[in-house]
């Protein structure tokens, strides 16, 4: 029997790290769901995330998928899944991720090589803890064309700028007002979503997301 895996209740940030240990810690820990681990260069950096984290990011994957069943829009949902590269030396898992424009390229695919197939069209990403690595560089990298990112720390603290959607573009990421895999959501509208789950039971809000949506596309 494989003995659990004790996890940090904080970021872990190791230093000297090689590959090939990265890869292995990445099937060790197939059986402790939650766990991130982000890699660059042999920097690996542990974190496990908390509530608020889930909450936020369980409440925007329910938004996709709504839209995606409303505009009968194709999508292959792969949670956290690790994507990773070696001849980058880098590798995450995003909180929540999407195949959209591209579902098609790899609808049925078990095995997913970025050297060879497209990255995820939609990350998600919850930031709630400070991260010793950046994480926006590595999604580059990997060439995701677009992330919503949340900002918890900010959003904890009462700013108002907390939500951003992130578009690929030369190599950088920008800010942009609306989403590229799913136009009708725009910041604005996914942060009053994001707001009203404050006041109102998940179900409720995820009605009122879907009546929304319908509203909408009757216009």
């Amino acid at each position: 029997m494989t003995n659990a895996i004790a996890l940090p209740k904080s970021p872990t940030v190791l230093q000297g790290i090689h590959w090939d240990t990265y890869q292995r810690l990445i099937k060790d820990l197939e059986s402790q769901p939650g766990t991130r681990l982000t890699y660059d260069h042999g920097t690996l950096e542990i974190t496990m995330p908390l509530p608020p984290h889930e909450r936020f990011k369980k409440l925007l994957g329910r938004f996709v998928e709504v839209m995606t069943e409303e505009l009968e829009i194709e999508v292959r949902s792969l949670g956290s899944t690790t994507w990773s590269r070696r001849d980058l030396q880098k590798g995450l898992e995003p909180d929540e991720c999407y195949y959209v424009q591209n579902e098609l390229a790899v609808r049925g695919k078990d095995s997913i090589d970025l050297e060879l197939d497209p990255p995820p069209d939609l990350a998600i990403e919850i930031d709630n803890t400070s991260s010793s690595l950046n994480r926006l560089e590595i999604y580059a990298a990997l060439g995701i064309p677009e992330i919503w990112r949340f900002d918890g720390l900010a959003y904890s603290k009462g700013d108002r700028q907390t939500f951003t959607i992130l578009r690929l573009v030369d190599g950088k990421y920008q800010s942009c007002e609306a989403s590229i895999a799913l136009p009708l959501f725009t910041n604005v509208v996914l942060m009053d979503f994001l707001n009203l789950s404050s006041t109102m039971g998940e179900t409720s809000l995820i009605r009122q997301v879907r009546q929304w949506i319908k509203g909408q596309l009757a216009k």
